[in-house]
């Protein structure tokens, strides 16, 4: 079995797809079991594609997920290693004694892909260590490609009878009129996606020629076409979250998603949904583009590890 430091430097980022992901694991965990030194480890390793030496091939502020394959010495270990990073560290017990492992490896699977940035998961983190620590009442919701949701109520995740509780993106933002209905909810109105191909339409450019940023930064000096069409994006959002309010009389909502880590977006955002009525319950994560992997990590804390009599 190759040395602690050798295995703590094996690290997965989640900048691959769910499929191969998994593969290079159950490689990876396939290797540390048969090969007997580092240099027949490191050979064996480089001939997996898709990874890389820590250092080398990928810098500790590019670590996503530092997933460790061993036991306590190598988790330690690990955690040094990417201490400068924001990388939560996900352990997987391949000794025998891990009592600082999250999980066993026969669920290795199952852990990679929870750990995806996903609303449970980004609602779990914040029950966790986030805003929501107190309360028993509160939504998530997310922005991104597309809107997502997650829903706790009376102290439990709720998922619904076809586990599809918390898909907010298939509200209305508007009453239907005669094109398709998906066309009038708020996947198709609240995204950045929507927001810059109406821009890049508008402009006359390709949607990969507009970002986000350069919107809102236009919006903030004025421009008059990026100002209209911010305030569209915000009221579509704020005709979402005032159905929530009161539908589910949350405590809060925190909505997540990349765009609320810029500057004065949550001032922003309250500002528009003033004329809602509903500006002070809301608030954004607390973990920004790292909610869902801490939910992810407290998941597997609490299911397995609990199962065996451990405190969370």
């Amino acid at each position: 079995m190759a040395n602690t430091y050798t295995k703590a430097a094996f690290t997965l980022t989640m900048s691959h797809a769910d499929a191969a992901l998994l593969t290079i694991a159950e490689q990876a965990v396939d290797i540390l079991d048969t090969n007997g030194d580092d240099a027949d480890l490191a050979a064996a390793l480089s001939e997996l594609r898709g990874v890389g030496r820590l250092g080398d091939d990928a810098q500790v502020d590019e670590i996503d997920l530092a997933i460790v394959l061993g036991g306590d010495g190598t988790i330690l270990r690990a955690a040094e290693l990417v201490r400068d990073g924001r990388a939560p560290v996900l352990g997987i017990n391949m000794g025998h004694v891990g009592f600082l492992a999250e999980i066993e490896a026969d669920v290795l699977d199952e852990a990679i892909r929870l750990s995806k940035h996903k609303p449970a998961a980004v609602l779990l983190a914040e029950r966790w260590r986030g805003k929501a620590a107190d309360m028993s009442n509160f939504l998530v919701l997310t922005i991104g490609t597309g809107i997502g949701g997650a829903i706790f109520c009376n102290n439990q995740l709720v998922h619904g009878a076809r586990f599809r509780a918390g898909e907010f993106g298939y509200m209305q933002t508007a009453r239907p009129g005669t094109r398709d209905v998906r066309r009038y909810s708020m996947n198709e109105n609240c995204t950045l996606r929507v927001l810059r191909h109406r821009y890049a339409e508008h402009i006359g450019k390709a949607l990969d020629d507009v970002t986000g940023e350069e919107i809102f930064d236009r919006y903030d000096a004025g421009d008059a076409t990026c100002r209209r069409l911010v305030a569209e994006f915000f009221n579509g959002l704020g005709t979402g979250l005032y159905n929530l309010v009161n539908l589910f009389d949350p405590q809060t909502i925190l909505i997540g998603g990349g765009i609320v880590e810029r500057p004065g977006f949550l001032a922003l955002l309250r500002e528009h949904l003033a004329w809602f009525g509903i500006a002070e319950y809301i608030d954004t994560v607390s973990h920004g583009n790292d909610a869902g992997l801490v939910g992810a990590v407290y998941h597997f804390n609490q299911q397995y590890r609990s199962q065996s009599g451990d405190c969370a």
